[in-house]
């Protein structure tokens, strides 16, 4: 791959600048079909409030709403340029029913047990101390509320960890034990062809 592929696809992880925001809008187009099966496998209620970790250009804040009639949806992102850009998207909801900000997945700004679901598209790869993220995650969640990982590259041999620099793959199998360690319960692996997987879990109803 030339050397201008690889720092294109660098951005993946820390969207910066003009390049970033041409990746942002490339990652909202080619994530969708990921997206919306991982988001068409979960039961939603009206009234939920959501968070979106690694919220990128925010479309999946979008996608959420729209599942949810009267829900709240929450974005985070590393990235100043996608905190600006899942803004902008969001314009119509802003600080009504979507409400973005900077932070880490590594310390989430949330009170205890505020979601009833959490997502994480594509993004769990640049996770620093990913068991404590999903620690982190589980403590955000409400008892009874779901953390769904969305992921398109599950190989950990990929050829993507040494074009996106910082970028670690996580097999389904090696999420879901982490996810299991976290406390989670009811974890499941979904697959669809050629290389979609949903890794998901509960906060057991009688934990706060």
């Amino acid at each position: 791959m030339s050397s201008f592929l690889k720092k294109i696809f660098t951005q993946c992880a820390h969207p910066k600048g003009r390049m970033g925001r041409l990746m942002l809008k490339f990652m909202n187009l080619t994530h969708a079909p990921l997206t919306n099966w991982g988001l068409g496998l979960i039961e939603f209620q009206d009234g939920w409030t959501m968070l979106d970790i690694g919220c990128g250009g925010g479309k999946t804040l979008q996608r959420l709403l729209k599942r949810s009639k009267g829900g709240v949806a929450y974005g985070i992102d590393i990235s100043d340029e996608s905190v600006a850009k899942a803004r902008e998207n969001n314009a119509d909801v802003l600080d009504k029913q979507v409400f973005v900000q900077k932070g880490t997945a590594e310390q989430l700004p949330y009170d205890e047990g505020m979601f009833d679901l959490v997502t994480a598209v594509e993004t769990v790869y640049f996770w620093p101390n990913l068991p404590d993220c999903i620690k982190g995650v589980h403590r955000a969640l409400k008892p009874g509320g779901r953390f769904v990982v969305m992921v398109e590259v599950v190989d950990e041999d990929s050829k993507w960890t040494k074009v996106v620099e910082g970028m670690n793959i996580y097999t389904p199998e090696q999420m879901k034990r982490l996810l299991d360690d976290a406390g989670f319960g009811q974890t499941q692996i979904h697959r669809k062809k050629p290389m979609y997987a949903v890794i998901m879990g509960v906060k057991a109803k009688d934990q706060g």
